[in-house]
């Protein structure tokens, strides 16, 4: 045999396995796409994303790839990193939040995506019917935004002698329910007190106002801003000692008085269960949405000792975790 053709065979014998490796430790991608970025409380809510992948089979960096795309709180950010994630050819999105939900749906009728979301996803106009949503989206909705009123009547246990409770909302968005609450405000007798911040700076000086119009409790508007501002909140509640509410478990568990509202661990591992169900082949349109409907309260028992507050029996036995 020549050498030349021995060095060609041999070349070819050696780059066979290469390929046929390749080929069989390929496996598929999913483009990550969130509102915010990789801290609490939205560490673990990925941790529960990749429970969910890994209950139903799927182990990252095993038999399944995640590209993640954080959005930093920028919402104009989001129609740039989802056209990325399309332009990759991921096999399918997980949306998580709403304006992540649009986006993906805005850059691609066709790879599948699977949502995460806290408002109606038909209102949205993200699917047609929760039952068969048609199209390429599906996902699971969490039972959030009508929880805000149920806060303020915590918070109206926690502090009852308070006649000022401010409310912070996000001037950027819909707040439906600021009518309910202020409604209720009026029946206990409150005065209600809204603020408005939709920047860093703007939590700050909320809360400076706040003070000045002898606020003596505070309730956080449901916002995905303000969840992702949750360390910021903290810090301030603890500065000016107020006794301050927000929806997710994370608020209460790194340092606020309380937090009541929809799990975003249980969301978020129906959601990775959901992403292994359509990367196994199920399409999206016939898949019906799920909602979460698990609902945590959660009492910072430390932090009512330093407020002075003398947590009432009656919502210390309904609490789901109590932090000491």
């Amino acid at each position: 045999m020549k050498r030349r053709e021995f060095l060609t065979l041999l070349g070819g014998a050696a780059a066979w396995p290469l390929s046929a490796r390749a080929q069989q430790t390929a496996m598929p991608v999913i483009g990550y796409l969130h509102f915010a970025s990789l801290r609490p409380p939205f560490a673990s809510q990925l941790d529960a994303f990749r429970r969910g992948l890994t209950e139903s089979g799927y182990v990252e960096g095993h038999n399944v790839a995640i590209e993640y795309r954080w959005g930093e709180g920028r919402y104009d950010r989001l129609p740039t990193l989802a056209a990325d994630l399309v332009g990759r050819r991921v096999d399918i999105l997980a949306a998580i939040g709403p304006p992540c939900a649009r986006a993906a749906k805005n850059a691609t009728s066709t790879i599948p995506i699977v949502f995460t979301v806290g408002t109606d996803p038909i209102a949205d106009g993200l699917i047609d019917n929760l039952a068969r949503p048609g199209g390429n989206l599906t996902g699971v909705s969490i039972l959030a935004v009508d929880l805000t009123l149920k806060r303020f009547e915590v918070l109206s246990e926690l502090v009852p002698q308070a006649r000022v409770i401010a409310l912070l909302v996000n001037p950027n968005n819909a707040n439906p329910w600021i009518g309910d609450v202020q409604e209720a405000a009026r029946v206990k007798g409150i005065q209600l007190e809204i603020m408005k911040a939709s920047t860093e700076s703007e939590i700050d000086a909320a809360f400076a106002v706040l003070v000045q119009r002898h606020a003596e409790a505070l309730l956080i508007g449901d916002d995905v801003f303000f969840t992702s501002r949750h360390e910021q909140l903290v810090a301030l509640a603890s500065r000016y000692s107020v006794p301050v509410i927000e929806r997710w478990r994370e608020f209460a568990i790194s340092g606020g008085l309380v937090s009541y509202g929809p799990s975003l661990a249980d969301a978020s591992r129906l959601a990775g269960a959901y992403t292994a169900r359509v990367l196994r082949g199920e399409k999206p349109a016939e898949l019906p949405v799920q909602q979460s409907t698990k609902i945590e309260l959660v009492i910072n028992l430390k932090t009512a000792n330093e407020l002075g507050i003398d947590v009432p029996p009656t919502l210390l036995a309904r609490a789901d975790e109590v932090v000491e």
